[in-house]
């Protein structure tokens, strides 16, 4: 039914053109010293070409956490800085597997900080390639990382996109969910889209796409039936015929969002995107909607026309792209309040994920050993009408990250960089690299050796936290001050997915986190499920995010508490919880949970 790719490509062969669907990059690159340095086809040789040293900032190659007894994580550089080599013991783990749509800033990136090229199908650390069907994540082991969850194709296949807002619309309120142009998916819609087209007004516009293509391809405007095509598969939308226009043409924003987890759900929005122009005036006329570079932004599309002008200036306004942050100046001096829009996107974006995390959340605890092994990159397309309201044009799984232009390598190569920072990348033992793959953990977070493995637990301890969880997850209505007491006594779990959530967020680089925040708790209605875990990290938030060191003091003392405690030391005291969490059992059960039933709460 998903209609992907089944495994991750075993092979290194020659890179897919530029213009495709991942837009892998052509295999000239740009060096870390600026200049043009061609990428090995074969995959064969480290991969990045190291510039004049002494020129470079030298940089440790891993980066300590902020808390005792956790692990480092390894360091990824910009261009500018050069990375110190690990002991060889260390340093031979560091193994990128290579497939035909890893982009060139990705292998450069990954090239600096001394991985080489993987020539075993077992032992590597990460992977940037093609998306899989869900069953196939199986095969990915505890200490790697690929750069998809299962099931984002549920946000990035358009139609898919649209049957989840709609859903969310019927569940949570039109109002809410009211940023996705009206789409008909054919031909099951066809009756409904009729419908609509005769209630509309006579000049009305539909723009016709593809549900899973991109670049453009397949792309029309239309204004009659008779336009329509016939026997296949299409999202219909309504056009936004009133766009806010810029030197008298539409545009777009490619906005990065990164997903590191989706228990607890963490989004984190790139500070720069790109603004992406058409390269010829806008017109309402029936007479344009044939001509792709007046109605479509895809730089695939406008390239091609001979008018188009490149910008190799990220603080520029000018040529057929900008940098986002270029717009929001341009937008400033024309009395325009340009952060109340980037407020607006935020908003639209974390109700986007929310949208896809019932069906994620589902399938990582079915498929994926660790929440460790997922991490997403997403391109929105969002696109501006002439009040200024961002609506959601489609969400991209696999962005482009082709660079060709100065432009390009200065926005998605600190993009890049501080994506592979954000995921947390650890250094596994060597032994657990040449055992064979055990099976699928149950394990929250991605704290490495020192913290992936609970202590075993007293039975009193374990029902303890299971009973906490139920706890939060099964008040009736719940008030803010019920939800505040979650940070009251906190369990061994809570503490390991709080010190995860903290360093992350110390390594976000030019990421923006913006689920969870102080004001978070306002979206926890539109999830389909509770998650026990999200209510913990919000409510941190909330209580600390006006004084984070007091919070990293009490965590740092929960880690020396929790983690050294001696031999024969009952935990079940050491994290021991009020009576009311116990008295709570009865009921609990009562509502229809078992023991058993227990253990999926949260």
């Amino acid at each position: 039914e998903e209609e992907l790719p089944d495994g991750l490509d075993e092979s290194c062969s020659q890179e897919e053109d530029e213009d495709s669907d991942s837009d892998a990059s052509s295999v000239a690159g740009v060096s870390s010293s600026g200049s043009v340095a061609l990428v090995s086809r074969n995959c064969i040789e480290c991969l990045a070409q190291p510039a004049e040293a002494q020129e470079k900032v030298l940089k440790p190659a891993l980066v300590s956490s902020l808390f005792p007894n956790v692990p480092p994580t390894i360091y990824f550089s910009t261009r500018e800085e050069r990375v110190e080599k690990l002991p060889w013991e260390q340093r031979k783990l560091l193994r990128w597997k290579m497939c035909t749509v890893t982009p060139n800033i990705v292998k450069q990136t990954v090239g600096r900080s001394h991985f080489r090229v993987s020539k075993k199908s077992n032992d590597w650390l990460g992977c940037w390639g093609h998306h899989m069907k869900s069953p196939s994540f199986r095969a990915i082991r505890e200490h790697q990382k690929l750069n998809h969850f299962p099931g984002s194709f549920q946000i990035g296949r358009k139609d898919r996109l649209w049957r989840n807002l709609l859903k969310m619309q019927a569940r949570c309120g039109k109002k809410e969910f009211n940023f996705f142009p009206q789409s008909f998916i054919l031909p099951q819609d066809i009756k409904l889209l009729r419908k609509a087209w005769e209630e509309g007004a006579s000049r009305q516009k539909w723009i016709v796409k593809p549900p899973a293509s991109a670049r453009g391809i397949g792309i029309q405007v239309i204004h009659k039936w008779s336009q329509l095509p016939k026997r296949r598969p299409l999202l219909v939308q309504r056009y936004l015929h009133k766009p806010y226009l810029i030197g008298g043409k539409k545009f777009d924003l490619r906005i990065y969002v990164y997903v590191t987890c989706y228990d607890p759900l963490r989004i984190y929005l790139f500070k720069d995107g790109l603004v992406r122009f058409a390269s010829c005036k806008y017109s309402s006329s029936m007479k344009s909607l044939s001509n792709k570079f007046v109605h479509l932004t895809n730089y695939s599309v406008n390239k091609k026309n001979t008018e188009y002008k490149s910008n190799s200036d990220e603080t520029a306004c000018q040529g057929h792209k900008w940098a986002l942050k270029a717009l929001w100046s341009y937008l400033t001096q024309k009395g325009v309040n340009s952060e109340a829009i980037w407020e607006k996107i935020k908003d639209i974006v974390i109700k986007t994920i929310i949208a896809s995390e019932p069906y994620v959340n589902s399938l990582v605890k079915m498929y994926v050993r660790r929440p460790y092994c997922c991490h997403e990159l997403f391109g929105f397309d969002i696109m501006l009408d002439e009040n200024l309201k961002p609506w959601i044009l489609e969400v991209n799984i696999s962005p482009s990250l082709h660079s060709n232009s100065p432009l390009d390598v200065s926005i998605k190569g600190q993009m890049i960089r501080d994506v592979l920072n954000l995921a947390g990348f650890i250094l596994p033992s060597t032994d657990s690299v040449a055992s064979r793959p055990q099976t699928r953990s149950g394990s929250t977070c991605s704290l490495g050796s020192a913290l992936k493995e609970k202590p075993k637990p007293a039975s009193e301890h374990f029902i303890a936290e299971k009973m906490k969880k139920a706890y939060y997850l099964t008040q009736k209505i719940p008030d803010q001050d019920f939800y505040s007491s979650v940070l009251d006594i906190l369990t061994p779990d809570d503490v390991r997915i709080l010190v995860e959530t903290e360093d992350e967020y110390s390594r976000r680089g030019q990421f923006e986190r913006v689920f969870p925040t102080h004001i978070s708790m306002r979206y926890l209605r539109f999830f389909e499920q509770p998650r026990y875990f999200n209510i913990l990290v919000t409510q941190w938030e909330l209580k600390y995010y006006l004084n984070k060191h007091k919070g990293l003091e009490l965590l740092k003392n929960w880690c020396v508490k929790g983690y050294h405690t001696g031999a024969g030391t009952d935990l079940a005291q050491t994290w021991s919880l009020p009576k009311s969490f116990f008295l709570q059992k009865s009921s609990i059960q009562a509502n229809g949970f078992s023991k058993l039933e227990l253990g999926r709460l949260g």
